[in-house]
């Protein structure tokens, strides 16, 4: 089967406008976590997060295609999608940043597979690293959850530039 469609004509727009409009989409923010060989932990701001399949239970996200951390991410076994609660924009603020270590300044527990899971979280998800895809200028990961929570915290919403809560 050929997934693969005729290029599209060059966008009528530059990509800063392009930007803003994808801004006008709210959407949740995520910390996705993992840890390496040599027992260390790594973590990133997400937003791109989506689900996939309900059988079996997928989940997706991405990262850009020169990120320094994503080898790491390509690399690894599994990592934790941390859905953020709306008081932790500091953490999204924290994991966005090159911060030698963001885990020193956060609470957190280790999943059954040894990722930490950011304490407050609203939900989260272990995820097998199932496949990667290269697309366009980020490179998309397909998790097969193993595990999940929930908890009743309201989540932290991020449109138009700006950290929101649904209050």
């Amino acid at each position: 089967m050929n997934t693969r469609s005729p290029r599209a004509p060059a966008p009528a727009f530059d990509t800063g406008h392009f930007r803003q409009a994808l801004a006008q989409f709210a959407t949740g923010v995520t910390v996705i976590t993992t840890r390496l060989a040599d027992g260390s932990f790594r973590g990133l701001t997400a937003s791109s997060f989506n689900s996939v399949s309900l059988t079996p239970p997928l989940v997706l996200w991405s990262l850009g295609g020169s990120a320094n951390s994503l080898p790491i991410f390509s690399g690894n076994s599994h990592y934790v999608i941390n859905v953020l609660a709306a008081d932790q924009a500091h953490l999204a603020k924290l994991f966005s940043t090159r911060s030698e270590d963001p885990f020193g300044a956060v609470e957190y527990e280790l999943s059954r597979t040894g990722q930490p899971i950011l304490k407050g979280a609203t939900a989260w998800f272990e995820c097998h690293n199932r496949s990667r895809y290269p697309e366009g200028d980020h490179v998309i990961f397909v998790g097969e959850v193993e595990h999940c929570e929930i908890t009743p915290a309201q989540p932290l919403i991020f449109h138009g530039g700006q950290f929101r809560d649904l209050a």
